[in-house]
C-alpha cells in the first residue's frame, strides 16, 4: 500500500484509510462487500487498520431482504439499528423471534444461530455492527434450518 495525503493533509493508506499519531479513520466509506443478503460499508478491522481485538462497519439489508441463518464462531457481535425494522429468528431451530427498530441495541453471543429479516418492502435497514474479532468475515458459518421431519445441523452435531 502506498501512503498519500488527502485534502486534509492526513496520511492515507490504501482503501481510503487515514492514519496519524496512533489513530486511523475512514471517511464516508462505500460498499466493500455483499454477503448473505447484506451490503457492508468499508469499516475498520485488522485488515485495514491493524486492529487486534475488534472490527466495526455498517450493514445495510435492502428492502425485503434476508440475512440467511448463520452462526458467529468464537466472537461477540453488537449492533445498533440506525434505520428500519428487523426481525431476528434465533436460538436452536430458530425457535425464538424478536423485532427491533431504529434506536435499538442488540448483543449476539458467540455460537447463537440467527437469521435477520428486513420488515419493510420499501426501506432498507441500516445498522452499525461491532465484533470482538479483528477479522470481519472469518468464523461465520451457515446454519442449516430444520426441514419438517429433520434435525438441524449445528456445530459439533456430526
Amino acid at each position: 500500500m502506498t501512503m498519500e495525503n488527502n485534502a486534509g493533509g492526513s496520511p492515507a493508506i490504501g482503501d481510503g484509510v487515514e492514519r496519524e499519531a496512533g489513530m486511523a479513520w475512514v471517511r464516508g466509506s462505500g460498499v466493500c462487500r455483499d454477503w448473505n443478503g447484506i451490503r457492508y460499508k468499508v469499516g475498520l478491522s485488522g485488515k485495514n487498520v491493524g486492529a487486534t481485538r475488534l472490527s466495526m462497519n455498517v450493514a445495510v439489508i435492502p428492502p425485503g431482504g434476508i440475512a440467511g441463518a448463520h452462526i458467529h464462531v468464537g466472537f461477540e457481535v453488537m449492533l445498533y439499528i440506525l434505520e428500519g425494522r428487523v426481525r431476528h429468528e434465533y436460538g436452536d431451530e430458530l425457535a425464538h423471534r424478536v423485532e427491533h427498530q431504529a434506536g435499538d441495541f442488540i448483543f449476539i453471543q458467540p455460537g447463537v444461530p440467527h437469521e435477520v429479516f428486513n420488515m419493510s418492502l420499501t426501506e432498507p435497514v441500516v445498522a452499525v455492527v461491532a465484533r470482538s474479532s479483528a477479522d470481519e468475515w472469518d468464523n461465520i458459518i451457515p446454519y442449516a434450518k430444520k426441514r419438517e421431519g429433520e434435525r438441524s445441523e449445528t456445530p459439533g452435531s456430526r
